[in-house]
């Protein structure tokens, strides 16, 4: 009798243990497009776990996040270049040990050289995405793509256009007035007085403006749903158009644009450091990337994802003229005088 009683203690406390296991969770906080299930789910499965994203807007965004004491909430991130530095001095990320990433050695080599995200000699983010900030434009209006970023203060365009909630808005208008010549970095180092002068310019660029957007699908609808003729976007929503056969162009103008390099980086505060490392891996291996180029259009950090992509596909990304490519871009940088830059940004908005 006291055997039975044992067995069935021994087999009650096995059972509470076994329900007292919860399936392990990575929390994301990342862009749209970067926690797509077509490939989070094989992660979940090959890993018995489950992935959970949240999705921000802008890098200030993120940061704020950050800063606020929520960077326990989150295990990965995927910061942009322009903040990625910022993140990696103030400690909010974790000092990576790329052995633990494999695929590591296989992305390009002149991504995983920059120096935006070493610190003190330590390595804190794994390049994952690249892009740029195109003029999207409806083509049933505009019979050829536009050729300057000019276009968006149009007449014609009253009340048609939409620009993004962030600083690259600022960037932009900076570069129709000129100042990213000859130095491009001057965009992210603008004093005073050029600040001023781009204040004045988009606050005239007022009128044409529809709605400023703060997520992607928030201007997918804006041009789905005929309010907008023109804005600034990213790829992926020229991605999320054409797939709904939506009439859209996409276009670098004459002045260029500004880009971006996204990072994959493990917070501080993550409780889940095994877990993400793998999640890192697995986002950077060939196949991976191409799944990701195929839900966001943007061009994958490791080239080898052009191994699993018709020569279109590769063509599309600009795989093979990537050098001559990217002449026409930009790259965020860190911003000194990031909150200047935001309190003139809050003013353009707040302006009559």
């Amino acid at each position: 009798m006291i055997d039975a009683r044992l067995s069935a203690l021994i087999a009650a406390v096995l059972l509470l243990a076994g329900c007292a296991r919860k399936t392990p969770t990575l929390n994301l906080l990342v862009w749209e497009g970067y926690a797509d299930p077509s490939y989070v789910k094989t992660f979940e499965d090959d890993n018995h776990c489950k992935v959970t994203a949240a999705y921000m807007g802008s890098s200030d965004e993120l940061v704020a996040k950050l800063r606020g004491g929520s960077a326990g909430n989150y295990d990965v991130i995927s910061p942009s270049s322009d903040v990625a530095t910022m993140i990696a001095q103030a400690q909010l990320a974790t000092p990576l040990d790329v052995g633990k990433i494999p695929s590591y050695s296989q992305l390009s080599q002149q991504l995983t050289s920059l120096s935006l995200v070493k610190v003190n000699g330590h390595t804190y983010g794994v390049p994952f995405m690249w892009g740029p900030n195109p003029l999207l434009y409806d083509t049933t209006f505009f019979a050829k793509a536009p050729d300057s970023w000019n276009v968006l203060w149009d007449g014609k365009l009253r009340g048609k256009i939409s620009v993004w909630d962030d600083l690259s808005t600022v960037y932009m208008a900076a570069q129709v007035l000129g100042f990213d010549q000859p130095d491009p970095s001057q965009l992210y180092n603008l004093n005073d007085q050029q600040l001023e002068a781009v204040k004045k310019k988009l606050v005239e660029l007022k009128p044409n403006i529809r709605k400023i957007w703060s997520t992607g699908g928030e201007l997918t609808n804006l041009f789905q749903n005929h309010e907008v003729l023109a804005a600034m976007g990213w790829p992926l929503m020229t991605n999320q158009l054409k797939k709904i056969s939506f009439p859209i162009g996409e276009t670098i103008p004459r002045e260029n644009t500004t880009g971006w390099i996204d990072h994959l980086m493990i917070t501080s505060g993550s409780d889940n450091k095994e877990l993400a490392y793998k999640f890192l891996e697995y986002m950077v291996q060939p196949r991976t990337q191409k799944q990701v180029t195929d839900v966001t259009h943007y061009t994958p950090a490791n080239p080898q994802a052009g191994k699993f992509m018709t020569a279109e596909q590769r063509d599309g990304l600009h795989l093979n003229d990537v050098d001559n490519y990217q002449k026409h871009i930009y790259f965020w940088q860190n911003v000194p005088r990031r909150a200047k830059y935001n309190e003139i940004w809050n003013e353009i908005k707040a302006a009559q």
